[in-house]
């Protein structure tokens, strides 16, 4: 594997280590779905840096192969797995947290995650409460066939607890992140997650995304283990904080690089303003579950049928139209009446 120049034109999930800017080199690692081929992780050192100065931005699922294309990755720049510094998490999903822990455990390094994922770690790390968060979203959705569903899978096994161990360090807003030769800016940007970040790279006008703003799909809301009411308001409002800062370029946990965070910012703002006139129209003067309302509206790119999708992507289908039509209430377009714990809407 050598380092090559970034192709944003090209496939975007093909292994190797591609130079973004000087000094930071964005490594694409599979994930053990066909949904979501890969996850950008970015390692970041001086070209002619020593053993102390690697740090990587996100790490990737804990599986054997994203290990080993990252070591590979990481040889290209003369460095091994055991000479990374610190990893900057943005966000506390497995694809991007799991292996930073997992490689915290044998080499010692530090790991930071945003703080608002505390409640989050707490839940996920007491293994029988890790499905009864999701449980109580889908219940209060009506969507009693996938609780039944995820109850058939069982417990998480003990052994991988270790993915949901605690960071060493909880990033809050505003902190200045000290690296070799350049310093990173936290913006606390919860939506996609109760605690997602992202990295501001002020020097080099880069911002390192995570999932927060993504160049080819829209980031879920609304199926978190710990749910939070105004999920999708909080999205929006963390995209409209980025839209306020300076334009930068787009260093995405899943596509392409982007020249400009801010025109994908505004496509992302448009799209879940028509998503939530679709969901309004959805309820056609009915009094509807997010289940039910779910089924009535389209889902990705090809308008597939709720049906269409398999039981996980349902799943995170019932949390999004939950969100919006929170979202709606919260507006005043739409009411909402909560009977047996699952939560009935019906437009205004």
């Amino acid at each position: 594997m050598k380092v090559e120049t970034d192709d944003p034109e090209g496939d975007w999930t093909r292994p190797g280590i591609y130079e973004v800017d000087p000094g930071v080199y964005r490594i694409p690692l599979p994930l053990p779905h066909d949904a979501l081929r890969a996850v950008n992780v970015y390692a970041i050192t001086p070209a002619a840096g020593g053993a102390d100065d690697l740090v990587v931005v996100d790490a990737g699922w804990n599986i054997p192969v994203a290990r080993e294309t990252l070591q590979a990755a990481l040889h290209a720049l003369g460095k091994d797995l055991s000479e990374v510094r610190r990893f900057l998490v943005t966000h506390v999903h497995r694809d991007h947290y799991g292996q930073a822990v997992a490689l915290r455990r044998e080499f010692g390094m530090p790991v930071g995650l945003g703080r608002g994922e505390r409640p989050t770690v707490e839940a996920l790390t007491v293994r029988h409460e890790r499905l009864a968060q999701f449980v109580t979203i889908l219940h209060r959705g009506g969507a009693f066939e996938l609780i039944d569903w995820l109850r058939s899978l069982g417990e998480v096994p003990e052994e991988h607890a270790i993915e949901w161990a605690g960071p060493d360090e909880w990033f809050v807003n505003g902190q200045a992140i000290a690296l070799p030769h350049r310093t990173l800016t936290v913006v606390e940007t919860p939506g996609h997650t109760n605690g997602h970040v992202v990295f501001v790279d002020d020097a080099a006008s880069l911002l390192f995304a995570g999932d927060h703003v993504l160049p080819h799909i829209t980031p879920s809301v609304g199926f978190e283990p710990v749910p939070v009411d105004g999920v999708l308001g909080n999205y929006l409002g963390s995209l409209r904080l980025v839209r306020e800062l300076p334009d930068r370029r787009l260093l995405p946990a899943h596509g392409p690089v982007r020249p400009s965070v801010h025109a994908r910012v505004d496509e992302l703002i448009d799209h879940h303003h028509r998503r939530l006139d679709e969901m309004l129209a959805g309820l056609a003067g009915d009094e509807l579950t997010a289940v039910q309302c779910a089924s009535r509206v389209g889902w990705t790119r090809r308008r597939r049928a709720f049906a269409e999708l398999d039981e996980f992507n349902q799943m995170l289908a019932v949390g999004e139209t939950g969100a919006h039509l929170d979202l709606l209430v919260a507006q005043g377009r739409a009411k909402a009446d909560e009977r047996d714990g699952v939560r009935f809407y019906a437009a205004i």
